[in-house]
Order: structure tokens, then C-alpha cells, then sequence
């Protein structure tokens, strides 16, 4: 008989959240308070009101998924806003046992005249590092009575913006005036990799990763190639978004083109009816070598269940989810929440929903865990990440031999 998964070992276990959006993550109190200090009009100002009409249970679709972000990014746009929003998310997942973060965003949705490049990632390091501190200087973790905290910063990049979402954007356009939109979104990605290279060597502030965003149809990964390779040859570990709403051609180009370490979502993995390119003549065999490619190259694929049961009509419940196939087919998998607001969740309830309705073991589970921080960009040296690798190892086998029992499955 299979051991039950409780909650209070979900909550208890260390755990990392590898796909973790800042501008997705607010508390709702803070939002209401930094926009009332900015005048900025939200739709309702109270938790419940922001709830129903916002940050749903359920969304419509993509767009209205991403109705929010207008407004969280709309505070963001001080470096003493960026820094107080970072700190609490660094303090919601410790609460809850998450030990190893990487919080990603774009920068350049925030530089404007009074606040440059540099100090928008100065800003939110200096929230995630006083956060740090705080918990590694606590006397459970002094005693070795609690894992420490570690976090990581990546740059996203998007696949497609304008002139009206960014004084940066507005400004790049208008010394680009005749350029096409294709190759403006081209150079702003090729400087934010160029920042975010410079801005780790240079300050040592932990950029471990760079990312590109947003729509994936029309606006292929190929288009940000130039900052991938810059990025490959400084040393910055790389992520694409891909597969969340394209096929598996999105992930091969995420792989191929772009050198990617890890896939953000991959929810369309082993959709073969989605392959579009006419070259392929036997879908299902490209899809099965890409799988197994992904699969022996240890490609970590960054899976949001919540988010995807909220932006993709065709999956209904966690059972319908592609991540069964992941998880059978031995993928290493990292469970994340992508948008703590905006999906009204966090790590241990994506977690729940996992054991609840997909049939994992303890043993399995564990494997899950220990994919979030062997995947993980982690910004200190490779025997550092071994070590915590153990520590967190030796940390969920105590935890299961305390809550579970010896008879694990």
C-alpha cells in the first residue's frame, strides 16, 4: 500500500520555486498601498474585491491572465517599491520552507529617468539579500537546525513589446524610429543580456540566468539568438519560455538556438498535432527524439500546474496535465508557481495538487525535490550546490522517516 503524502510534510520538506515571476508575486495589501501612495487607479481596493475582479481562480484566457501584470508593474517603478516587493517574497517562501529561489523579471519594464538599469536590479537583490540574511543569521540555521536560505536573480527579456509599456521601450523606439519591431526587440534583448553579464561580474550581485517572455506564437525564440549567445559565452545559465503556448518546435528552437539549460512550462512537450513545420515529415519520431534528448541531457523542465490549468482551456485538472508523461518518462521536473498572485498560489500547494491527483510516490516526490535545486542556477561555486543537494537530501528522508513512516512505498 502507497504511503500517503501529507500537507504537513509538503510543508515541511525544503523546496525551491525555480519559475517564480516578481511583477506576478505582490501581496495584495502591499499592492493596494503602493498604489494608493502612486495614485494609481486599481478596480477595486480592498483583497476581496481585487480578487474577483483581477487575481481569479479561473481566467478567460491568456490576455485576462495577464490583465494584472499592467497593474503590479505599474508600482514597480521605484527602486524602494522593487526592494520592499522582492523582501516579502523572499520572506513568503521561507515561511513556507522554500529554501532556494530564483526570482525573474525584466528590467527594462522599469527604467525610466529616475531609475537606470542598475539600480532596478540593485534594488530587488538588496530585498532578497536582507531576506537572506536575516533567515541564514537565525539561530536554527546557526545550530544547523534549518537549511539556509540561497536565491538567484534572472533577466527576462521580451518576445514582444512596444513603445507604451516602458519609458525604456518609448526611448529605444524613438532612436530606432525606422527600424522593424523585430529587430527593435532584438537589440533590447542583446543589451539586457550585455547588463546582466556586466552587472554579475562587476558587482557580484547573483544574475544567474536570462530569459525571454511573453507571446510565443509569432514571436519566435530564433528572434533573440544575438543575446543567447552572449549570454552562453559570459557564463549566464539560460531559460526560455517555451511550450506554453506553442509546440514542440518552440522547445527544440529553445534548445538548439538559444542554448537553453531549462525549459519555463514545456506544456507542449508531446503535442505532435502542433508540430508545424513542413521539413518534418514524422512528427511523432520528433517528438520522441527531442524527449529523449531533453531526458538524457538532464534538461530541467520548469512546470507551473496552476498557471497552466488558468491559461490553457484544453487542461482541466492536474490529472489531464502533460506532467504525467514527464513524469513517466523519467524528465526531470521542478514543480513552481509562476505567479504567486496572480495564480493564487504557492509551492506547497502546487505540490498538493500534484500528489492529489497524479500517482507519486515518496520516492518520486523526493525526486522532484532534489531536481529543484540539481536544476537550479545556483550562484555559488558546484561543491556549494552539492553540499546543499545533500543537506536538503538528508533534511526530506529525516522528514519522511518522522511523518510518514518507514514504509514509504
Amino acid at each position: 500500500m502507497a504511503t500517503t503524502i501529507t500537507r504537513e510534510f509538503l510543508e515541511q520538506i525544503p523546496k525551491t520555486d525555480l519559475h517564480l515571476h516578481l511583477d506576478g508575486s505582490l501581496r495584495i495589501p502591499t499592492l493596494i498601498e503602493l498604489a494608493k501612495e502612486a495614485n494609481i487607479p486599481l478596480p477595486s481596493e480592498t483583497e476581496e474585491g481585487l480578487n474577483e475582479l483581477v487575481f481569479k481562480e479561473k481566467y478567460e484566457d491568456l490576455p485576462d491572465y495577464l490583465r494584472g501584470f499592467g497593474l503590479t508593474c505599474a508600482v514597480l517603478q521605484t527602486a524602494e517599491n522593487l526592494e520592499r516587493v522582492a523582501y516579502e517574497l523572499a520572506q513568503d517562501s521561507i515561511a513556507e520552507n522554500v529554501r532556494y529561489i530564483e526570482v525573474r523579471y525584466a528590467p527594462q519594464q522599469h527604467i525610466h529617468p529616475g531609475l537606470s538599469m542598475d539600480e532596478v536590479i540593485e534594488s530587488v537583490n538588496r530585498g532578497l539579500e536582507r531576506a537572506q540574511k536575516e533567515h541564514n543569521q537565525s539561530p536554527a540555521v546557526r545550530q544547523n537546525g534549518d537549511i539556509p536560505f540561497h536565491y538567484g536573480i534572472i533577466t527576462c527579456a521580451m518576445r514582444f513589446f512596444n513603445r507604451h509599456m516602458s519609458a525604456y521601450y518609448a526611448q529605444l523606439f524613438d532612436v530606432m524610429p525606422n527600424a522593424p519591431a523585430k529587430e527593435v526587440i532584438a537589440i533590447a534583448s542583446l543589451e539586457l543580456a550585455r547588463a546582466a553579464s556586466r552587472i554579475a561580474h562587476e558587482k557580484g550581485i547573483p544574475v544567474v540566468g536570462f530569459d525571454i517572455a511573453g507571446a510565443e506564437a509569432g514571436f519566435p525564440a530564433i528572434d533573440h539568438r544575438d543575446a543567447y549567445q552572449y549570454a552562453h559565452v559570459h557564463f549566464i545559465k539560460k531559460t526560455v519560455h517555451a511550450g506554453e503556448a506553442y509546440g514542440p518546435e518552440s522547445i527544440f528552437q529553445a534548445i538548439t538556438e538559444c542554448h537553453a539549460d531549462r525549459i519555463g512550462h514545456g506544456t507542449f512537450l508531446f503535442a505532435t498535432d502542433k508540430v508545424k513545420d513542413p521539413t518534418v515529415k514524422d512528427p511523432a519520431y520528433y517528438v520522441s527524439c527531442l524527449v529523449d534528448y531533453i531526458a538524457s541531457r538532464r534538461i530541467t523542465l520548469e512546470v507551473c500546474p496552476t498557471s497552466n490549468l488558468q491559461t490553457i482551456p484544453a487542461i482541466q485538472t492536474v490529472a489531464d496535465h502533460p506532467l504525467r508523461r514527464m513524469l513517466e518518462t523519467n524528465l526531470s521536473v521542478s514543480i513552481c508557481t509562476d505567479n504567486r498572485l496572480v495564480s493564487r498560489t504557492n509551492v506547497t500547494r502546487e505540490l498538493e495538487l500534484v500528489c492529489q491527483q497524479l500517482p507519486v510516490s515518496v520516492a518520486k516526490l523526493r525526486n522532484i525535490i532534489l531536481a529543484g535545486y540539481k536544476g537550479s542556477f545556483y550562484p555559488g561555486p558546484y561543491n556549494e550546490k552539492r553540499a546543499l543537494v545533500r543537506q536538503v537530501t538528508q533534511r526530506y528522508d529525516e522528514l519522511a522517516e518522522k511523518l510518514l513512516g518507514p514504509q514509504q512505498d
